[in-house]
């Protein structure tokens, strides 16, 4: 695909519409195509020459000069802060990895991401990079924004390099707590899930990883036959709050003595109010102090 609408570009970059029309029309930053209905549309050399601008101006660089730049200035740029400001290109796997992906680049985007983990590590890559590549292109906290061929392609790049991860760390002891991780029926962004899963057994506890989509009789007979003390569930996707309050009423009922930990954004969590028997974790922030502070949590 080489054609983007301007509401499409402000999802790829996080830059309102408006935004991006004031910047043509004030700093002729973008030269849009027309159809021959006279429809404007932009291709992929725009797009990346706005990933770019918006890399650097988050960087404290003028966007009244970047406009003005040729794209080669730019891209030259780019690499001078990816070289020698370690901890300030944050942005610039974002936006590139978002490009690679809307342009199923492959090969692009597996470059990028060795990258990411060579310099950050697997955690602060997720946490610094692919979450907030998640937010912005609406894969995990919202409601999807984007066609669905470029979520499956990113998606399932990212899914690859987790299961890489999770593959290269060591087997839990016999005697280390165990986790049961699980999305709800009609829940299938796993990313949230998928991470949780390599920091779990990042901290030497065993995982027993259902995935999405799960009925509840499987829930209720994978909990009797692991025996997991442990159960960790995301929600993505926007269920009535009183929905998603009986279900998670209904989990506490049906499995009594089990810690069970519920992933989402703070809005999530405050529409649904206070569970007595709910552990709730508004970032993965929440889950490593959870990890870290002990291997044995109480209900």
């Amino acid at each position: 695909m080489d054609s983007f609408s301007i509401s499409q570009l402000a999802q790829f970059s996080g830059v309102k519409a408006h935004t991006i029309r004031m910047w043509e029309q004030r700093y002729d930053a973008l030269k849009p195509h027309r159809t021959e209905g006279n429809t404007r549309y932009y291709d992929s050399s725009q797009l990346r020459r706005l990933l770019n601008i918006v890399s650097l101006a988050d960087l404290n660089y003028k966007v009244s000069e970047l406009c003005l730049m040729p794209d080669k200035t730019l891209f030259g740029l780019i690499e001078e802060l990816n070289v020698g400001n370690p901890d300030k290109t944050y942005e610039y796997f974002i936006a590139h990895l978002i490009s690679a992906g809307i342009s199923f680049d492959e090969a692009g985007f597996e470059k990028l991401f060795s990258h990411c983990i060579l310099r950050y590590g697997m955690t602060d890559t997720y946490m610094k990079v692919v979450y907030p590549m998640l937010i912005r292109v609406g894969l995990m906290w919202s409601a999807d924004t984007i066609p669905p061929a470029h979520e499956h392609f990113i998606s399932n790049l990212l899914r690859q390099k987790f299961f890489t991860a999770i593959d290269s760390l060591p087997s839990a002891q016999s005697d280390s707590d165990s986790w049961l991780l699980f999305l709800p029926e009609n829940e299938f962004h796993e990313m949230g899930l998928l991470f949780a899963n390599y920091l779990i057994r990042y901290y030497g506890n065993k995982v027993f990883y259902l995935g999405s989509n799960v009925p509840e009789q499987s829930l209720k007979a994978a909990v009797q036959n692991t025996n997991s003390k442990n159960l960790l569930t995301f929600f993505v996707h926007s269920d009535l709050p009183e929905d998603s309050r009986d279900y998670l009423l209904k989990m506490t009922n049906q499995f009594k003595g089990r810690n069970l930990y519920v992933a989402g954004n703070r809005r999530f969590t405050e529409q649904v109010g206070k569970l007595k028997k709910v552990h709730f974790l508004n970032s993965a922030e929440d889950l490593i102090s959870q990890l870290a502070s002990s291997k044995h949590f109480s209900t």
